[in-house]
């Protein structure tokens, strides 16, 4: 059993997030580290390889050449060899891009099941996932709140406001899963020396076969950006016996009920 992980690097979420107004693309400092939902989803992977001998995880992620240090935290956590994406062809790559470019690697890679995280922190998209599955012609089981995987199977449960649905498919699979799947492990002192000697392969696009002289077309194209305006004063609603009536109205006026 072959398992992938996809791992992102994103500015750290405790600290402020910007744009830049020339590019509109996320300001990345050094501040940079491993999305916890990408962490999550190597959790997932590394349980099961601790339970069932001979799986192999792999790391998967597109990313800069600073990258290397988060790629080597997911090592040291656990996961046996990684891959790492660099070339400058690929900056500001929307969703579409990224997912052919990461189909372009799994083909070298190899995978029974690959799992990532159901969104990133910074961009939010949401479909990457689904993507890469299309590209790649699997099924794919998204959102899952559990995680079951077998030797030719897997599934989970999927949680929604109106229902919990149990769903399955059979593997080569995509996984994406949510936040209620637990925290990862902390890489420990053992790992952190391990981690230096497992391999970890940097690829560019043309080792992947992939022209960069042909991103430029047909892709999405940011027309406009500005900075997010201040935050406005709020209301404030002083009780003088009419306070219910008055709330009602600012509610209705502003279309929250």
């Amino acid at each position: 059993m072959r398992i992938v992980v996809l791992v992102k690097e994103v500015p750290d979420t405790y600290g402020e997030r910007t744009l830049s107004l020339e590019t509109g693309l996320a300001e990345r400092t050094s501040s940079n580290v491993a999305d916890e939902i990408g962490e999550r989803a190597l959790e997932v992977a590394l349980t099961y390889a601790d339970a069932h001998e001979g799986t192999e995880v792999h790391v998967l992620t597109v990313a800069p050449d600073g990258a290397t240090a988060t790629v080597r935290k997911c090592l040291a956590m656990g996961a046996g060899a990684a891959t790492h994406v660099v070339d400058d062809g690929l900056v500001g790559a929307d969703l579409g891009l990224t997912a052919e470019v990461i189909a372009a690697a799994l083909g070298k890679v190899g995978y029974d099941v690959v799992i990532a995280g159901n969104q990133s922190t910074d961009g939010m998209g949401g479909v990457l996932p689904a993507m890469l599955a299309e590209l790649l012609g699997v099924p794919n089981l998204t959102n899952l709140a559990d995680v079951t995987l077998g030797e030719t199977e897997v599934g989970g449960t999927r949680v929604t406001d109106d229902a919990t649905v149990r769903v399955q498919a059979d593997l080569p699979a995509v996984v994406s899963i949510t936040e209620a799947l637990p925290d990862a492990r902390f890489p420990n002192f053992k790992g952190i020396i391990a981690a230096k000697k497992k391999p970890l392969d940097v690829l560019t696009l043309a080792d992947l076969g992939i022209d960069a002289e042909d991103l430029s077309t047909a892709r999405s194209i940011m027309l406009a950006v500005e900075a997010r305006p201040p935050r406005a004063a709020g209301v404030t609603i002083t009780d003088d016996g009419d306070a219910g009536v008055r709330l009602a109205a600012f509610l209705a006026e502003n279309h929250l009920i």
